[in-house]
């Protein structure tokens, strides 16, 4: 599998540039899945899973609040993500929207997209990313070659 290591550093970087995860809660309650599946992003994942980051860009022709209501006449909070799909992280990237990474079973790909396609087009514009977790790499290289 060949990942540009430029993913792997924006996923890297996403933690810095995060302002606050979930904003805008009192417009749109998170799906449960997230408090079910609380993620430790140095967790060992499971030989068939990979982490995928998904790049929900606002649709700015729309405000906010119509963006929410339709996410939820989709039934994006209902759906998204799919029971059982581990929630890594969840910013909001100012002038972005938001940025999701999961850690995706591989035989599960296509529900996680076929969430998106049914419940976030309209809402979102949206982007997807495998990615892999490079911080302990990139620290210890910055430990030893760093001297």
């Amino acid at each position: 599998m060949l990942i540009a290591s430029t993913v792997a550093g924006l996923t890297v970087s996403l933690g810095f540039l995060a302002i606050a995860p979930l904003a805008h809660a009192a417009d749109a309650a998170p799906p449960a899945t997230i408090a079910a599946t609380p993620a430790t992003p140095t967790s060992a994942p499971a030989d068939d899973t990979f982490l995928l980051t998904i790049f929900l860009r606002h649709d700015e022709s729309k405000p906010l609040p119509k963006i929410n209501d339709q996410l939820r006449e989709q039934g994006f909070f209902k759906t998204f993500p799919p029971p059982g799909i581990e929630v890594v992280s969840w910013y909001v990237m100012m002038g972005i929207g938001q940025v999701v990474t999961l850690r995706v079973p591989a035989s599960r790909l296509r529900e996680v997209n076929r969430a998106i396609e049914s419940t976030a087009w309209g809402g979102y514009h949206t982007e997807f990313y495998p990615t892999y977790d490079y911080k302990a790499q990139a620290q210890q290289m910055r430990a030893t070659e760093g001297k």
